[in-house]
């Protein structure tokens, strides 16, 4: 018998709970890869032996006492970056949770188990064990400060983010119907990387933005919601056959695939299951927008997994449209960016800083030759 040789992924397990914490245990190590070094029963105590455990992967608890996951988070992500994945429950609290630890950059999230009982356990095995496998190959990016400043303090109120810088672009007038349509693709390390983004977009923003992140439909409206703090632009949950316009930040519901129809109207598609894998599905978007708005197309092709936004990149090329991919640097996963190179189908490849004034700069192009009568 030929033994494994493969380098084990080291876990540090984070929960107040020892029943949870054993039972997290006794799942990981079902995979012979996995070693779980360590575990601590608070933020404090995970702040300490990430620092001392330097593991492989972090999972977190977020409702703790001493230090909360929150800030144990905020703090890993910006002294001494970890992958971390969270563990959390799927209500409405602990969905923003779990968006906050996102946000603040862990890198995935499963669903706590309820209970004890073995088919519970057997529920999240799965999908435990694979987003662990995946966080053990991500690159952790640093956590922004600013991000981690806007969790709430020790009296439970959010401390605000700075104001959103000034837009240099002109909202469209009443009687001209056309203008741009920016489409952000974006799956795992999003939530983060879309706050980084977020605060370029201003109230006055002259361009409908759809942003269609892979996650699960508990998520989305709450995810709206914190959004919203962190820019200017009028920040929504997209409806179905409401109508696309301009100076709004569309969030496509988990669950859904959204189209824009050569109306200009929004359909969402609830019941087709997942489309090559994916729910929401990318390329069904940013292909019907290359349809709708043509050479006035945008689309940013973000962080994650998977090829999801490589065929819709192609389109809003074939249309006249530009196409921007994250760096790899940026990236916490260079999967999607890189497919979309791969294709042919981007313009430029910048940082994640650099984006937003790429997409103004565009904006303001395309707005110029909208307003004198060419599409």
């Amino acid at each position: 018998m030929v033994a494994n040789t493969l380098k084990k992924i080291r876990v540090l397990i984070v929960d107040d709970s020892a029943f949870m914490r054993k039972a997290l245990e006794t799942i990981l190590i079902t995979d012979e890869n996995v070693q779980v070094v360590g575990h601590a029963k608070d933020g404090r105590e995970a702040v300490r032996l990430s620092e001392s455990l330097k593991p492989d992967v972090i999972t977190m608890d977020i409702n703790m006492p001493v230090m909360d996951g929150l800030q144990a988070t905020a703090e890993i992500m910006t002294t001494n970056p970890r992958p971390i994945v969270v563990v959390s429950s799927e209500s409405r609290q602990g969905a923003a949770s779990t968006l906050r630890a996102l946000e603040l950059g862990a890198i995935e999230f499963v669903a706590k188990p309820s209970s004890g009982i073995d088919l519970d356990m057997h529920s999240v095995r799965e999908d435990l064990l694979r987003k662990v496998r995946l966080a053990a190959k991500v690159r952790v990016v640093r956590s922004a400060s600013r991000i981690a400043s806007a969790i709430t303090n020790a009296d439970g109120r959010a401390i605000p983010s700075p104001p959103a810088p000034v837009s240099r672009l002109a909202a469209p007038t009443t009687n001209d119907q056309r203008f741009p349509v920016v489409v952000l693709a974006a799956s795992t390390g999003g939530p983060a990387t879309v706050m980084r983004l977020a605060p370029g977009f201003t109230r006055d923003f002259p361009a409908a933005v759809i942003l269609v992140q892979h996650m699960p439909a508990a998520f989305t409206t709450q995810y709206a919601t914190q959004l919203a703090e962190f820019t200017g632009v009028r920040v929504k949950e997209a409806e179905n056959n409401e109508t696309l316009t301009a100076g709004t930040f569309y969030i496509c519901p988990g669950g859904q695939h959204l189209r824009v129809m050569n109306t200009g109207r929004i359909q969402l598609d609830g019941n087709s299951g997942r489309i090559h894998g994916y729910l929401p599905n990318i390329d069904i978007t940013m292909e019907s927008v290359a349809a709708f708005a043509g050479a006035l197309s945008i689309g940013v092709i973000l962080t994650g997994m998977g090829n999801d936004g490589a065929a819709g990149a192609r389109a809003i090329k074939s249309v006249g449209g530009m196409v921007l991919a994250q760096d790899e640097a940026t990236s916490v996963i260079f999967g999607m960016p890189a497919e979309a190179i791969k294709a042919g189908a981007v313009s430029q490849v910048l940082g994640i800083d650099d984006i937003y004034a790429a997409i103004e700069k565009q904006v303001l192009a395309i707005s110029r030759i909208a307003a004198a009568g060419v599409r």
